[in-house]
């Protein structure tokens, strides 16, 4: 892997990132609302969970 790859992926992770306002800025409104009631460790498990998600996909791929 080299650099151009890794910003190619920041690309990509930008522009499904911004798929969800675009298309439904009340859902994305809507959601944001729900992860604010949340507390810091029910965040915290779900970063960690994407994290895992990602490194799963990762190796999985390469």
């Amino acid at each position: 892997m080299d650099g151009n790859t890794l910003w190619l992926a920041l690309a990509l992770m930008l522009v499904i990132e911004g798929l969800l306002p675009l298309i439904s800025p009340r859902g994305w409104r809507g959601m944001f609302e729900q992860i604010l009631k949340l507390g810091n460790g029910q965040i915290r498990f779900f970063g960690l969970c994407s994290i895992a998600a990602g490194l799963i996909l990762l190796a999985v791929l390469a």
